[in-house]
Parts: structure tokens; sequence; C-alpha cells
């Protein structure tokens, strides 16, 4: 079933304008399809770039006014140049034209040629006296190729728990499983979900790609023990005794069949942190901390505010007090005043967990990892959330992030994220972007980009509308990428785009193009364009991270056994009856192990029945993609041992206990760090990799 095409297309002069303003007038479901956006939807979306559409008079006169700015527009808000060759926009600008360039570095200069790195300043005169100013984007080419191949761990750090955690993962086991992979496993780096700040409430979304802010990290994660002022607080016993607390939630998890409760955990660490926040920092401590607060200036300042005005007011901003939704009113600042004591314990918290994410990646470098800690940044933010009232101007007010309805949904998707307006992102030399990006690199050997595609275009959804009713919004792709090939070079880090479903033609070959990674999971890696048969490997691209699966798709063990067809039947989520579901998934699973088996990859069945015939076809899929041309290698972590259950299931809430279950084993037992350290059918699976190379 598809969607019906929108019953009001957009009129000539609508589309023209939205062409203008980069708002498609139409889809693709299908290579062979197109269908036609709805003027609602085109009106809406140009309404939430400041563009009144309301009437056909309306559309005329910002049409005109679009034509003219257009026409007599010197340059663009945003100018891209790429090291070694001159900017393209300055061709078009009028012989004879003057430039003066302000570089990041601080000098001038009259010529654009042979610039530094950066982010810089434009200033072009024409002979005849007009003048346009713009940011100049300078960045490297392309990032550099990853030296070697090298192969990791997937996790997702909160279902890591180890035996001093406190009932979920934390930033110290990622330390401990980064320095173990590193020096035991010949792991070359580690990656982790999004470590973004949640919103607060009853319960938090346990969700990581619906964060409060991209920008800061959760404190969540804080190991409170690794704190140095732990040592000294003026109440050990109290400070005893919700260590107690901790254990006993974690011996639940671990032992009594209980959830991992993000709420029940933060309660104990944030009153273990409001009591480690009395004791004074030393003198290093102390100077250490005013230089964190001073490199992240006013955006930390605007995230601790809205931290201590939720505490008040609750955690969506649209409905605090009018004066105290604007983060530069005086009440905002009046009230910022007389919470300082607040202001400044958020302040203070974010610092100790950028120390621990450091010291993360120390740890996996220290260790022999090429790469470390492959963080992962969400799409968006949540509406109501620290970035969502901090950024509000660079926000589109009304609209969603979503996807249009194709032949797996026919409904589309609403992801609840509100989207950066590109217009606002290119007027501010995409400083948001720029801001974010230079964040997560302080602590990542890698980023991995979660749909990467929105670099691109992203499909928009007006508010109280269904996602049917949204289109495309395009972004300058070239200047997004030019700032995130900028931010990686700097850091040293590589860039892996998540660009799994549709995507549009092209887009593929530009990330390539700039040196970004993408993703190849193996169930979806079939001849599409041919016998649809599974691809050899051969055939697989190389500049990618391969892996057999990821945290939204079923764990292997499942796709081989055909266990995520009986879970999704027991939460009435098929479509089609149970059998015909169940031979569709065995003949999948069939089709590749036929493809193992004949490339002499699939090595018996290990002398242990059932359990170890599993595991010798799990071993076997890890043997394919090594023989793939992938630059890197991803073991999802709970495959090394066995586990059933996908962390989260697409298309579930309450249904299914989605980011909310620890590693298992194949039994459904937890699985410690401690555990897995020690276990030999994963030790088995990692020598898989080791002796083949990656």
């Amino acid at each position: 079933m598809t969607a019906p095409r929108p019953a009001d297309p957009p009129s000539e002069d609508l589309s023209r304008l939205a062409v203008l303003h980069g708002v498609a007038t139409s889809y693709s479901p299908s290579p062979d399809r197109s269908v036609a956006a709805s003027a609602t939807a085109v009106t809406l979306t140009l309404a939430a770039l400041g563009v009144d559409a309301s009437t056909p008079g309306a559309i005329r006169a910002a049409l005109a006014a679009r034509e003219r700015e257009l026409g007599e527009r010197l340059l663009p808000p945003t100018v891209v140049g790429w090291s070694g060759s001159p900017p393209a926009a300055l061709a078009a600008l009028p012989e004879g034209t003057r430039l003066r360039i302000d570089t990041e570095q601080g000098e001038s200069r009259a010529e654009a040629d042979g610039l530094p790195l950066g982010v810089h300043r434009l200033t072009a005169t024409t002979p005849d006296g007009r003048t346009a100013t713009a940011h100049l984007i300078v960045a490297p080419p392309r990032l550099p190729t990853p030296a070697g191949r090298s192969h990791g761990l997937l996790v997702q750090l909160y279902s890591l728990l180890s035996r001093r955690s406190w009932g979920m993962g934390d930033l110290g086991d990622l330390a401990e499983l980064a320095g173990w992979a590193g020096r035991s496993l010949g792991a070359g780096f580690v990656q982790v979900n999004p470590l973004h700040a949640a919103v607060p409430g009853a319960p938090t979304d346990p969700s990581p790609y619906r964060p409060s802010s991209r920008r800061f990290p959760d404190p969540v994660h804080l190991r409170v023990e690794d704190i140095p002022e732990a040592a000294y607080v003026d109440d050990p016993e109290r400070l005893r005794a919700l260590l107690e607390r901790a254990g006993r939630l974690r011996e639940a998890v671990l032992h009594k069949g209980a959830l991992i409760d993000r709420d029940a955990v933060w309660e104990l660490k944030r009153e273990a942190l409001e009591l480690l926040g009395e004791v004074p920092l030393g003198p290093g401590r102390r100077a250490a901390y005013c230089d964190f607060l001073a490199e992240q200036g006013q955006a930390l300042e605007d995230h601790a505010t809205w931290c201590a005005l939720a505490e008040v007011h609750g955690s969506d901003w649209h409905r605090w007090p009018t004066g105290l939704r604007d983060p530069r009113s005086a009440e905002t600042t009046q009230a910022r005043n007389g919470l300082m004591d607040r202001v400044d314990f958020w302040s203070r918290l974010a610092w100790l967990t950028d120390t621990q994410l450091t010291a993360a990646q120390r740890a996996g470098l220290e260790a022999g990892m090429p790469v470390g800690i492959v963080h992962d940044l969400a799409v968006g933010v949540h509406p109501g959330g620290a970035d969502a009232w901090a950024q509000q101007e660079h926000f589109a007010s009304g609209m969603s992030v979503g996807a249009p309805p194709d032949a797996f949904n026919a409904r589309g998707q609403d992801w609840g994220l509100p989207p950066w307006r590109p217009d606002r992102l290119a007027e501010s030399g995409y400083a948001p972007f720029r801001d974010l990006l230079r964040a997560l690199f302080r602590s990542a050997g890698a980023l991995r980009i979660d749909h990467v595609m929105g670099l691109f275009r992203l499909w928009w959804v007006p508010q109280g509308h269904p996602p049917t009713e949204g289109t495309y919004v395009r972004y300058d792709a070239e200047a997004m990428l030019a700032v995130l090939v900028l931010e990686a070079s700097r850091a040293g880090a590589l860039v892996i785009g998540e660009d799994l479903g549709t995507v549009e033609p092209g887009v593929r070959e530009a990330l390539r193009e700039r040196g970004v990674l993408g993703t190849s999971v193996l169930w979806f890696e079939r001849d599409w364009d041919g016998d649809g048969r599974p691809l050899p490997p051969d055939g697989w691209r190389a500049d990618c991270l391969a892996t057999a699966t990821t945290h939204d798709l079923p764990s292997t063990a499942a796709r081989l056994t055909g266990e995520h067809v009986e879970l999704r039947d027991s939460l009435g989520l098929l479509t089609r009856p149970l059998e015909e579901e169940r031979a569709e998934a065995a003949a999948d699973a069939g089709e590749w192990l036929s493809l193992l088996s004949r490339l002499g990859l699939l090595h018996g069945t290990g002398g242990g029945g059932d359990t170890a015939s599993e595991e010798a076809q799990i071993q076997a899929v890890h043997r394919f993609l090594l023989r793939t041309p992938a630059r890197m290698v991803g073991v999802w972590l709970p495959d090394g041992v066995g586990d059933r259950r996908p962390q989260n299931l697409p298309g579930t809430w309450d249904q299914y206990p989605n980011w909310r279950l620890p590693i298992a084993d194949a039994q459904g037992r937890p699985v410690t760090l401690e555990d897995l350290a020690a276990s030999p059918r994963l030790h088995a699976l990692m020598e898989v990799l080791r002796e083949d190379g990656a």
C-alpha cells in the first residue's frame, strides 16, 4: 500500500517560489514513481522559512522579491572553498571586483589563493561601489583514508553493565572496555550510542536519539567514584549508602530480570553529585574548570541555564513564563542570576563528563587503538530541550523532521525533531553546526552521523499534519560537508555516515569524494540492480564500516534462527501471515548461509550441537565481512555472546523495552563487562577477526 496522491498540488507560481527557497514540490518513493507534495505542505514549509505564500497575491509578491534578491546578490551568505582551488562563487563576481579576506588566523588578504583552512570573513567590492560580505569556509578537499584496516566493537553504552556501574553502563565502563578491547582483542575502535544530554522527565525518554542537547553530554554517564572530589566528601557514610543503593539497582538488572532504569540511576547519581559539589575544587582543578567555562562560553551558560530553569519550571521551555522563553531576555538574565548556584552545578557536571569522555578516548589510544571511541551524532534534538531553547533562531518553528511514505511505511514517519533552517545556518556561517562538531570531536577518534542524508535534505512535517503532508527541504550540502571535513580534519578524526535506506542519487558519491565513510550492513547488501541475490564480498564498497547488524536490527543470532519474526509476531507487528514471514526470513538466512558455505567460510558446527552451529555461523558471517574491502569492520558486541534481543524495535513504544536491556547471553541472562572479558565465545569470534587480518 502506498499513500494517495495529494489532492492539492502546488500552483506553477508556488512551485517556482518553493524551488527558489530549496523546498521540494515532489518526491520519489521509488525510482519509477514521483508524487507531488501538497500545496498545503509547501505553503506551511515556506512560512516556517519566513516566506508568506498564503494567497496568490502573496505568492507573486514573494516570488518577485526572491528573484530580485537573487538577481542583485553579489555573494551568497556562505561561500565554500576547497584548499588548493579558488571558491567557485568568486568566478561570478564582476571583473575588477576587489576582495578583502579577514582570516580566522587574524590576517587580512586581497587574494583567495593559498588561504589557510578555517572560516574567514570575505568582503567583495565591485568597480561601481557595491559591497557584499560573506562567510568563507576553506576546508581540505577530503578527509584522509583510514590508515590500514581495523575491526572494533559496537555497543549501546547503557547496556554494558560492570560490577562497578550503578545500574547502567557508564564512562568508566567505556574506558575499561576500550582498554581491554585494544590490548586483548586487537580492536581499533569502540562505537557507542549518542551520549547527548537527555530531556529530564517522569519517566525520561530512554531513546538516545531525541536529546535535549547534542552539544553537551549527559552526566548520567559519569562514574561517580572516578571524580577526585569523591575522596573528600564531608559525609562519606552518605556516599557509601548511595553506593549500596546503586549496587541493589545493578543486582536487580543482572540477577532479578529488572530493566535498566535510567531515572533511578540518575536519582542516585544526582544525589551523589550534589554531595561532591560541596567539596571545593583544588587550585589545579579550579583552573581547569575555569578554562572549560571560558572555552565553552555562551553555549555552556545557555545549556546550564536551561537545566536550572527546567528544575523550576519543567522540561518544556514552551510552557515556561513568557519572559523566560527567550534566552536573551532581561527576565532570563534575572532568573539566571538568582539560580547561579544551580547554573554552576550543571556547568560543573558538563565539565566532569567532558573529562571522563576524554579519559575514555585516551584509554583506547593508549591501548593501541588507531581510532579509539566512535561517537554518534543524533539527527536532531527534542523541541522542548536546551538546544531548541538556546538556538531558537536557527530552528524552523512548527516543523518536525521525519520521512516520506515509501514501500515499507505508507504513512511516513514523524520523528518529533525540529529541523535547522538552512537559510539561518548559511547566514551564521554554519556556526551551530561548527560548534556542535567541535564539541563532539573533543573526545572522539571518529564520528558516526545518524541519517547522514540529512546534510543534503530533510523531510519537514508541519505541526498537526501527518507525515504524508510533508515535503523535502534542501540544505547546502557543499557547505555542510565543508564544515564537517574542516572540523574532522582539525581533530584528526574519521567520519562515518549512516547511509542506510532510501538515498537519493549522488549522495553516496558526494560523501565518498570528501572521504566520509558509509555504512554497509550484511543483510541489506544484495545485487538490487541484478538478480537480488547476496552481494559477493568483492562487490562491496571499500569506503565503509561493514557490520552484520545495528542497534535497530535483529541480532545476528536472531536473524539466523528466525527469532526476530517470532518476536514481531508476539507484539502484533507483522503485516503478513506468520508462516509467510517465517518462510521469507528462512530463505533470506539460507541464501546467505549458502554463500558462506560456497566461499569456504562456514567451518562446521564446532562439535557443540545447535548452539555451536549457530556460533560457527556467526563466525562465518564475520569472516565474510573480512573478505570485503571495507576499511572498518564492526562487531555488534551482543553478537559475541549470542544475545537474541534487539536494543530497539522500530514501530514500538511501550510494547517493547527499547533502550532498556542489558547485554545478555543466548539464554537471556545478563552479561557483565567482566563476563564478556572472560567469554570463550566472544574471544573465539574476535580471534576470527585477528587471524583474518582486520
